[in-house]
């Protein structure tokens, strides 16, 4: 009868408005957020108002070449823990702007040898716990702006000389939890502003005499967990203005340090070592006076009759033997 379908057509007219959907872009935005874990697909429709996106913790696996053209003011993306495998070579063209990319805990096994070609004015680049396996020098040809680089926990066995040459910026480099089981001479080449670097949870049994020589800014020097019997001598020398130095849990028995500067005491954490406590380490932790973390693990391996010893205790103790 009339008078039903008018009815219905009244409740429906009055029903409240269903549940938007997910990750819907709002018009004028100039930030887009969206962890919608069930998403498949790069969201559409994103206002040329933008400057920022975040699209993570989804299911997002592919990303077509054209996906930022709509957005070319972007100045960064956010684009991790999604499962990303690779990237189109053309993805960043359309966003020269682009000053921060972060693509943490993907599943890329390699990137296109010019998708940065565009990217002057990127700042942060994070590739950090994808399954890189080979670092192309490629990448970095275009990135003289690159503040902060984050490669840690992917799976590099090397680092191709000079690959870093043109980051004559670059203030962080992470390298930490990859399978690097040596640096070549010249692997830090160009980094003359660097002030951090990261070696973490790799391999390396030692280093290049002047490892550290093209990169006499650094700041915090992270070597901890790897498998260093010994370092070359004077290996520190360049390293002037170094303020925290983590040599933890290696295999070293005897050490330099750089030159005591100005300011405040280096903090140095040479724990899990097993340290030969003679003259010489005794002498150096005098002169150097460094700030021991972890000293109630940092112990003496030999000679017999001090094994077990804390070395903090020994730096002031006397030795007719010295």
């Amino acid at each position: 009868p009339p008078g039903r379908i008018l009815l219905l057509v009244l409740a429906l007219v009055l029903l409240p408005p269903g549940p938007a959907a997910p990750c819907s872009p709002q018009p004028n935005a100039t930030r887009f957020v969206c962890t919608e874990p069930t998403l498949r697909t790069f969201p559409a429709g994103l206002p040329r108002t933008t400057l920022a996106i975040s699209v993570e913790f989804t299911a997002l696996a592919a990303l077509l070449p054209t996906a930022l053209v709509p957005v070319p003011r972007l100045q960064e993306l956010h684009l991790s823990s999604n499962r990303l495998a690779t990237l189109p070579a053309a993805l960043l063209r359309p966003v020269p702007a682009l000053r921060v990319l972060d693509l943490t805990n993907n599943l890329l096994l390699d990137l296109p040898t010019d998708i940065f070609s565009s990217s002057q004015h990127l700042q942060h680049l994070v590739l950090r716990g994808n399954r890189l396996r080979a670092l192309r020098p490629a990448w970095f040809q275009h990135l003289p702006r690159l503040l902060w680089l984050d490669l840690g926990a992917n799976a590099l066995a090397e680092v191709p000389p000079e690959a870093f040459q043109p980051l004559h910026s670059l203030r962080s480099l992470d390298l930490s939890q990859n399978l690097l089981a040596a640096l070549p001479p010249g692997a830090l080449a160009g980094l003359g502003a660097l002030e951090q670097l990261d070696l973490e949870g790799n391999r390396l049994l030692t280093l290049p005499p002047a490892a550290f020589a093209p990169a006499p800014a650094l700041r915090l020097l992270f070597l901890q967990d790897n498998e260093l019997r010994e370092l070359p001598a004077r290996i520190f020398l360049p390293l002037r203005h170094l303020r925290v130095l983590d040599l933890a849990r290696n295999r070293l028995r005897a050490l330099e340090l750089p030159p005591r500067a100005p300011g405040p005491a280096l903090e140095l954490d040479i724990s899990g070592n097993p340290w030969h406590c003679g003259c010489a380490l005794r002498a150096l932790l005098r002169s150097g006076a460094p700030l021991l973390t972890a000293a109630a693990d940092t112990r003496c391996a030999s000679p017999a009759h001090r094994r077990g010893q804390e070395v903090a205790a020994l730096s002031g103790a006397g030795d007719t033997g010295c």
